[in-house]
């Protein structure tokens, strides 16, 4: 049996449909009802009669820090996909952003050792991977900082990794995966499927930086692959292009027939949006926008390697230009 956590985002809602389609014996943790219309949503991309499908699922209702109700889950379950994760780059957010993913990190680790479950395959974040040294691309073998400038989101995810090499420590056999921006259809109201959404109303800037884009199919391949593999104990940056924004934001107007923005943001400019944006959630109490970790990585130029994952597998990913325009088509036929 097969446990996959954050069932009802992107990576797991995907994971689940192949899983399930490969006729694999699978439950999935979910915290809300109404979230699990996504897995269907993202279902509805792959074949029209999902329902069935759907069904063949085993949906628990569990919380990561809910430690009784998480250990229940894990009866009968040999494999491990944890793919939940709290997101947000807000600073007022790191103790929510501690306890889901670090603190929820440790649970499932935990709970792996005391199972007995043969391998366990953690979805983390390039985030976690340190910065370019001498102009050298981002890889596997890059030095964390924690002394660095690093955004709240990469610290607990780093956090999260640290509670998984120790179930290694411990005897539990795990592969971690490390994905760029992840590229997938079905999910349109948060996450990288909302940039289609908005661009879609239309971008009126682009930034100088750069973005590492990965295709949501090479995540779950790579993933079931290496679950399937003999490869144990190693991680894997997977990122199957380096964009401009300014390609990107471009390439996404074109796939749902929008605008391309024209106008590019300037340093400065980002610097005053992030402030009033800080000011209007002191204000307001809204969630932030914008912070001043992400104006960073939007107007800086990092480029990732994944040549660890091409060569251990034999893999080659997906194009990215083709990829945009495929998934700007299911969203243009959906909304």
């Amino acid at each position: 049996m097969i446990l996959v956590t954050g069932g009802t985002g992107l990576v797991g809602a995907h994971l689940l449909y192949k899983l399930a389609s490969k006729h694999e014996k699978v439950k999935a943790i979910y915290r809300n009802e109404h979230r699990l219309n996504n897995v269907r949503n993202v279902f509805s991309t792959y074949i029209d009669d999902y329902e069935s499908l759907f069904k063949s699922i085993e949906w628990i209702k569990a919380d990561l820090l809910d430690i009784p109700a998480l250990s229940e889950t894990f009866i009968g379950t040999s494999y491990v996909y944890h793919c939940a994760a709290f997101v947000s780059f807000e600073p007022n957010m790191y103790n929510i952003l501690r306890k889901i993913n670090i603190e929820g990190t440790a649970n499932i680790v935990n709970l792996s050792l005391s199972n007995s479950i043969k391998k366990l395959c953690y979805v983390s974040s390039i985030a976690t991977l340190g910065s370019k040294i001498n102009n050298n691309d981002i890889n596997e073998e890059t030095t964390w900082n924690p002394e660095a400038d690093n955004n709240v989101y990469a610290i607990t995810k780093y956090g999260a990794e640290m509670e998984v090499w120790r179930g290694t420590q411990e005897g539990l056999d795990v592969v971690i995966v490390n994905p760029g921006v992840i590229l997938g259809a079905g999910i349109w109201n948060y996450g990288t499927g909302n940039l289609f959404k908005k661009a879609h109303k239309g971008f009126k800037f682009f930034t100088k930086g750069t973005v590492a884009l990965v295709n949501i199919h090479d995540v779950i391949n790579i993933m079931i692959k290496l679950m399937n593999s003999d490869i144990i104990n190693e991680r894997f940056v997977l990122v199957a292009e380096n964009w401009t924004y300014k390609n990107f934001l471009q390439t996404l107007a074109q796939s749902v027939n929008a605008k391309s923005p024209k106008k590019l943001a300037s340093d400065s400019f980002l610097n005053i949006l992030w402030k009033l944006d800080w000011l209007k959630q002191k204000l307001t109490g809204k969630r932030r926008r914008l912070t001043k970790h992400l104006v960073r990585s939007l107007s800086s130029e990092t480029s990732y390697n994944s040549d660890k994952i091409k060569i251990a597998l034999n893999y080659k990913f997906k194009a990215i230009n083709k990829s945009i325009i495929e998934i700007g088509t299911i969203y243009r036929k959906q909304t």
